[in-house]
């Protein structure tokens, strides 16, 4: 007998059972056992003079009347009798359940679950408890259509009376040891019957640190495997080149800038596989970086690939380059969706003959017919944007190259140690010499003609606006009509004096591409568009950003438009307007007019909204645990890390009897099974 065993073994489940705990994701008796409670019911029994109206509570006493079974409509029926407590009389109700008559046995002592009402002095009835239950919690779990409550937790019973035996420890004794958890057997019992809520607690505790490491020592397998010395290149690169070339460059580096490069050439320069994230608030210069290291991959002979998401933004990553590689012979080039036939059909063979340097591009990167010399270095831009199987296409394109993946979403750290763990991280933590912080400001839309008008001051100074539209997420057409309706009122405020463009996801990129130009050469003063110029987008001159119903914006979204401003010397103007109807709304206003830090702003919008929702769970690689919450549970994943990693450490630790349980435990749960896409 063991754990992976079908619950088809168990008496009572038959093919029937069978499917309907198939459509809760249970087919074996591990998925049973670990398909743990949401909450817990209080019904231990409760005397009437301690009640509360509309508590949920059980009542425990004599049956004084017989029960009267009423029925009326279709299924529908009612079934009344009277219970005493002490002296107490009072009415219990039970509606649409009439097999519990036979239960209800004249001058026997009952015990009823349910709601009382105070004023009425009676009990509508849930459920009727067994006479020798003791327990004082019941669980509750989820369940659906096909399976009731009760159902599942007599199979709960029943398996852990067969097969609770079986249950083998899958932890190392010195971490239970270290951190006074519960063995797995006891864990499991204490999770589905608790003797009290400290026995509850300690289960939940060792639950949940054992879903975070065991996805933890998965994780630095990947990342143990993916750094062994075998499998990368060396880019031994030309360090007095480098050094020439960052000394030359219009602008001293950061202490942050020069710290993380140097973490990225070290990796470059050594035979181990790099895969590092690179992250950076809005305007902290991450393309520069990005650009020493493309230089540094040059001069070791190799082949770089910037890939970005949208064409504007590798448009804007083209021409940076070409500015700051213009003293030098490194040969650059850009190809996405708009990149002309012949313009194509000579780049193509040119980058297979390795006469191209650097090569940046949308997602046209990895169509098949895009072939590389020598690709060394492949960084992808707003990385969360791409998915995970385009990331390894363009990996793919050569023989493993070192993959740097950048983002100014700013990652808090629990997402970063899940949905990144197996990665190295750089962060550059302070923003270029100059840059004056971007005020905000939340009004309302009452204000709106007020701020109009205070933004013509801006304007007469030869200054830029963005007004962004929200996303209206029911239909695009209905964002186009609002970004449309918004173009024409601001046009009409504005004439004759500003000019107005308007940019919105259904026009073609040509389209975009000619808005974008017209308004960084200052011929349109002001730009209206929904969130297609939300990331990298670089016009120093604009210096107010007007945000529509921000309220429907996330924390992160609004942080990465208010990072289109403020990018030159001059005072920058983020405006909120907003009404939000919820606290949450409201208190997302206010973080924003508090920090312009995007690390607080992320671990805020984190606790606020949510995994899910702060990148969108389909894309975002985040794994989906059973029971432990990497919000609300943080500080147990960060030891499950660190416990991880210095176990990963140990020379061979697989083959050491402490280790024995866990090894098994991963090998038998395949890491697609549980958390990977």
């Amino acid at each position: 007998m063991q754990l992976s065993d079908a619950v088809t073994n168990l008496p009572g489940v038959g093919a029937k059972r069978a499917e309907s705990l198939q459509s809760l994701g249970i087919t074996t008796i591990e998925q049973l056992l670990t398909h743990y409670p949401f909450r817990y019911e209080d019904i231990k029994a409760r005397a009437l003079t301690e009640i509360q109206d509309q508590e949920k509570v059980t009542l425990r006493g004599i049956v004084v009347s017989p029960a009267v079974l009423s029925r009326f409509g279709y299924k529908k029926s009612r079934l009344q009798f009277r219970m005493m407590q002490e002296h107490d009389v009072f009415q219990v109700s039970f509606f649409n359940q009439p097999f519990l008559k036979e239960k209800i046995i004249l001058s026997e002592e009952i015990a009823v679950y349910g709601k009382w009402d105070a004023k009425k002095k009676s009990l509508t009835g849930m459920k009727i408890l067994s006479s020798g239950q003791q327990e004082e919690f019941a669980p509750i779990y989820h369940v659906n259509k096909s399976i009731r409550q009760t159902t599942l937790i007599q199979l709960i019973k029943a398996a852990l009376e067969k097969y609770g035996d079986w249950i083998e420890e899958n932890l190392p004794q010195s971490l239970l040891q270290k951190y006074r958890l519960l063995s797995r057997k006891e864990a499991i019992y204490a999770m589905h019957f608790p003797k009290d809520m400290q026995a509850h607690h300690q289960a939940k505790r060792r639950i949940i640190f054992e879903e975070f490491f065991i996805f933890q020592m998965q994780i630095q397998g990947l990342k143990y495997a993916e750094k062994s010395e075998k499998h990368g290149l060396m880019l031994a690169y030309d360090n007095d080149k480098l050094k020439a070339f960052i000394a030359q460059l219009p602008f001293e580096l950061t202490a942050a800038q020069k710290r993380v490069t140097n973490e990225i050439c070290r990796d470059m320069l050594s035979k181990k596989h790099m895969q590092r994230l690179l992250q950076g608030d809005v305007g902290s210069g991450k393309t520069v970086v990005a650009a020493i290291c493309m230089y540094a991959a040059v001069t070791a002979g190799f082949q770089s690939a910037l890939m970005v998401p949208t064409e504007i933004l590798a448009q804007q990553h083209y021409q940076s380059l070409q500015q700051l590689f213009a003293n030098t012979p490194v040969k650059i080039a850009l190809l996405t969706g708009s990149t002309k036939a012949k313009e194509r059909e000579q780049l193509l063979p040119q980058l297979k003959a390795g006469e191209i340097d650097i090569i940046v591009g949308t997602h046209a990167l990895i169509q098949d017919e895009v072939d590389f010399s020598h690709l060394g270095l492949v960084i992808t831009d707003e990385q969360h944007r791409f998915g995970v199987n385009q990331r390894k296409i363009l990996r793919e394109k050569g023989w493993r190259p070192d993959v740097l993946f950048m983002t100014a979403t700013p990652i808090p750290r629990t997402l970063a140690i899940t949905a990144y763990g197996e990665m190295d991280v750089s962060i550059i933590d302070e923003l270029p010499a100059g840059r004056i912080p971007i005020e905000t400001r939340w009004v309302l839309p009452k204000q709106l003609t007020a701020t109009l008008d205070w933004a013509k001051s801006e304007l007469a100074k030869g200054h830029q606006m963005y007004v962004i539209c929200p996303l209206i997420e029911e239909s695009e057409a209905l964002d186009v009509e609002n970004a449309l309706k918004i173009y024409h009122e601001l046009s009409q405020f504005y004439d004759p004096t500003y000019q107005v463009g308007l940019l919105h996801g259904r026009m073609k990129n040509a389209e975009k591409e000619a808005i974008m130009q017209q308004f960084k050469e200052k011929e349109l003063q002001i730009l209206v568009s929904t969130t297609v110029i939300e990331v990298g987008v670089n016009v120093p001159n604009a210096t107010i950003m007007l945000i529509i119903d921000a309220d429907r914006f996330g924390l992160a979204q609004l942080h990465q438009l208010r990072g289109r401003v403020g990018r030159g010397s001059q005072a920058s103007y983020c405006i909120l307007l907003a009404n939000p109807k919820n606290e949450m709304g409201k208190e997302r206003m206010k973080i924003m007019t508090e920090t312009n830090n995007g690390f607080v702003l992320s671990e805020k919008d984190l606790a606020l909204r949510g995994p899910g929702e702060v990148f969108g769970q389909r894309q975002s690689g985040i794994p989906l645990f059973g029971f432990a919450d990497i919000v609300n549970d943080a500080h147990i994943l960060e030891v499950a890390q660190q416990e991880a990693q210095a176990i990963w450490q140990i020379n061979d630790w697989q083959v050491l009897p402490e280790y024995a349980p866990i090894q098994a435990y991963i090998n038998a749960v395949q890491p697609n099974e549980r958390f990977f896409d």
